[in-house]
């Protein structure tokens, strides 16, 4: 790597994309709604570990990042269901990537 290489710095996009996608569990999250539309409850019991109070911050910042979107149905119970929007469906590659990636090397 020559010094000028060296010396660039880091793409603030980039950065901020690794910022966001390499929270713990988010990959999880992300991995899960890709199936499709998810409730809370769906979504923790696919990947138990992670709390309750995990959860909501990571759904809450996906939804911020507008990568999901939390839709509210007027039921009785409501009903809340996660779903990926359009900026949060291009990342399948990215996210199949990494599960090929992790069923070679991991």
């Amino acid at each position: 790597m020559d010094q000028s290489t060296r010396n660039e710095q880091m793409c603030p996009k980039f950065e901020g994309a690794v910022n966001i996608l390499g929270k713990r569990w988010t990959g999880l999250i992300l991995h899960v709604l890709l199936r499709g539309p998810a409730r809370f409850k769906e979504i923790r019991e696919i990947v138990p570990q992670m709390s309750d109070k995990m959860l909501s911050e990571r759904l809450k910042e996906l939804e911020e990042e507008q990568i999901i979107e939390r839709r509210v149905y007027p039921e009785t119970p409501v009903r809340i269901e996660y779903e990926l929007t359009e900026k949060g469906n291009d990342l399948r590659h990215v996210i199949e990537s990494i599960e090929v990636w992790s069923h070679k090397w991991m």
